[in-house]
């Protein structure tokens, strides 16, 4: 029985994966104080149109799938266990793309001090390395307007990101999104250390070694085609289940 099947059936498997995508963030250290989003669509009958998002003012440790709150796309709030609202940057970047993108699940955002410095970077992600080859011209870019309270930058930023499931926000942090709350988690976690990587090579003084774009566009295709390579289309996600295991491991109450 996998651990989806374990947990307590009062919570929505959607509130409990995302409830799990905010610990494991905590736990590799991708988190922001009580900064920076995940989302996800919220599960049947919580609204139409809605998505969960956490609560303004907890920690991602300390975020749990009963304290998710529910809020659809004008910024109603359809439930709120915890009483604290949220945070309103994260509903413009949020809503804009759940709005736009109904192929997406789970949008994740952070500022971690890796990401935050490739932002800073004129040419983002380079290819040096087989994680970096994972989004080799995946990747968008989105330029800094500010902190997004400006509900128009929405289009702005929808318009950027496309079809794509990789955005570099220039000069404040990166943006993941997936079919799946794994899918998402795992291209933020694959990117964070693509991120730390690059920065480690540029401090070492060396003279960097690219790779060459043939190559670079084969990879990159062989990654976007994983799932059917492995047969995983359709099917359970296996690395996702070795996160949640994880999760479980050292942070029980996540599924509360």
């Amino acid at each position: 029985m996998t651990l989806q099947e374990r947990v307590s059936a009062t919570q929505a498997s959607e509130r409990v994966e995302l409830a799990a995508a905010y610990r494991l963030v905590a736990h590799f250290g991708m988190d922001d104080s009580i900064f920076t989003h995940i989302s996800a669509r919220a599960p049947a009958g919580e609204g139409d149109h809605a998505f969960l998002i956490n609560p303004y003012g907890l920690r991602f440790d300390e975020v749990t799938a009963s304290n998710l709150v529910t809020v659809d796309l004008e910024g109603n709030i359809l439930r709120d266990s915890y009483g604290a609202g949220l945070n309103k940057a994260g509903f413009t970047i949020h809503s804009a793309v759940h709005e736009a993108r109904p192929d997406v699940m789970c949008v994740l955002h952070t500022h971690t001090v890796a990401g935050v410095a490739i932002s800073c970077l004129e040419e983002g992600i380079l290819p040096l390395n087989q994680w970096s080859l994972g989004f080799h011209k995946r990747v968008a870019f989105h330029d800094y307007e500010g902190v997004a309270l400006n509900l128009e930058e929405r289009a702005r930023l929808v318009a950027d990101l496309g079809d794509l499931d990789v955005m570099i926000l220039r000069n404040h942090g990166m943006l993941t999104c997936g079919r799946t709350v794994g899918e998402a988690f795992k291209r933020m976690y694959n990117l964070e250390r693509t991120c730390r990587a690059q920065l480690q090579i540029m401090a070492s003084g060396g003279k960097m070694r690219f790779v060459e774009e043939a190559l670079a566009d084969h990879v990159g295709d062989q990654f976007a085609n994983w799932s059917k390579m492995h047969g995983e289309e359709g099917r359970h996600d296996a690395e996702w289940e070795a996160y949640m295991r994880l999760a479980k491991k050292h942070h029980p109450d996540f599924d509360s």
